[in-house]
């Protein structure tokens, strides 16, 4: 079995056109030809109709009572005939889909004539029957010819439009081509930049890891994560009181319950932070104790509308509240906030903690640009390979068509 020949697509149109010359050249003279006989017969018809026009115009300048009217629908009838007619633009080159165009608008421009015709010849009947003889004549072979031209469509300048429909496939493949060349470049550009990122990324988390390398902000790091522990511990100590607390707070509000100014104070401040209002308390929490107390006589009165079960966990948890069960744990509380404190005071620690603060942000924005950055490879990488199968089958397609035109088995070779 024969190798297939191999033709570069920037060759491509020269080749075919070389190798379809013998069988297009005749149709493109064919189809000239035609389109030559095709003006002349128009000019033909419209010599007819002005002839028409002339005539009818002679004869409406003799004002004669019998011939007038009928001289002057004759004179209208050629007239619109004849604009219709120096309308007609014949086309200049040889392309398939103009000429089907150009058939199908004067195939409408006769069968609108033709129209025209039967209903204007009662009109104009008896007179004038040579001149309208002659129009006849010159649109039936007007109309013949164009009959010709449209049979050649159909059967010899198939061909011919197979080879411009080959031609119009390699300027799509070129273009398709050059799509994903700029898809593969932007693409390219993206990974550089990824690549970028990423060692701007690691310098920043190396410049991070120094910052917190050091003693005092390591020592500050450590404080702070003692304290959201600490938080979360005197939060679970009160956890059963919050409901009645809040409770507690409507009562007051509304007179129901006496509770002094200074305590509705603090009891808002139990509600919305508890770990700072306990270390903001003198040690042995006596505000909160006095809280708990009236808590608990509102309790005893019935006062709070709460379920039985919360209200026992509730009692539960007060009583050992009461029982100083929180000294130790707002004591670590109030010892680990002023060793913070002290330690965010120092001038070192505000500048590492700026520093660590700018770093931060900027590992931010660098990690939000990475997102950004593989999100759109990823659209790259997706469109790379919807082109890759485009190129693929418009190059199948291309080899098939030039396989129909030339007989010959040939491989597109896209590199160049």
């Amino acid at each position: 079995m024969s190798q297939p020949l191999q033709i570069q697509l920037l060759n491509a149109k020269e080749w075919l056109s070389q190798e379809t010359k013998v069988l297009i050249e005749p149709i493109k003279e064919k189809s000239s030809s035609i389109l030559n006989e095709v003006k002349r017969r128009v000019d033909d018809a419209k010599e007819s109709s002005q002839r028409i026009f002339e005539n009818s115009q002679t004869e409406m300048d003799k004002n004669n009572p019998k011939t007038y009217r009928f001289a002057r629908n004759a004179n209208k009838f050629a007239q619109n005939l004849t604009e219709k007619l120096q309308a007609v633009s014949i086309p200049s080159d040889f392309n398939y889909e103009k000429l089907h165009a150009f058939c199908g608008d004067v195939e409408k421009m006769l069968t609108s004539m033709e129209q025209q015709r039967r209903e204007a010849y009662p009109y104009i009947s008896p007179y004038f029957i040579f001149d309208r003889r002659r129009l006849d004549a010159s649109l039936k072979r007007l109309t013949d010819i164009l009959n010709e031209l449209r049979n050649s469509l159909t059967t010899k300048l198939a061909k011919a439009k197979t080879v411009q429909d080959t031609n119009s496939q390699i300027d799509k493949l070129l273009q398709t081509i050059d799509e994903d060349s700029q898809t593969q470049e932007n693409l390219r550009q993206i990974e550089e930049r990824e690549k970028t990122l990423e060692a701007e990324i690691a310098e920043n988390q190396q410049k991070m890891a120094q910052v917190q390398s050091n003693a005092e902000l390591k020592e500050l790091i450590e404080l702070t994560q003692r304290i959201e522990r600490l938080r979360e511990n005197v939060k679970h100590s009160l956890s059963y009181l919050e409901k009645p607390f809040s409770k507690l707070q409507s009562l007051a509000r509304t007179g129901e319950v006496a509770v002094p100014l200074e305590e509705m104070s603090w009891l808002g401040d139990y509600l919305n932070d508890p770990f700072t209002a306990l270390t903001n308390e003198e040690n042995g929490y006596s505000l909160l104790k006095n809280i708990l107390k009236r808590l608990d006589a509102a309790i005893g009165r019935g006062d709070l509308k709460l379920k039985t079960a919360r209200i026992r966990k509730a009692q539960d948890q007060i009583n050992s509240l009461l029982k100083d069960s929180l000294l130790e744990l707002q004591r670590q509380s109030k010892e680990v906030l002023s060793q913070k404190n002290q330690l965010s005071a120092s001038g070192a620690i505000t500048e590492f903690q700026n520093k660590l603060t700018q770093f931060q942000s900027q590992l931010k924005e660098l990690q939000r640009e990475n997102e950004s950055i593989n999100s759109k490879k990823d659209s790259l990488k997706a469109e790379h390979e919807k082109l890759k199968e485009k190129k693929e089958y418009q190059k199948k397609e291309l080899e098939k068509n030039i396989f129909q035109l030339t007989n010959k088995t040939v491989q597109i070779v896209l590199a160049f």
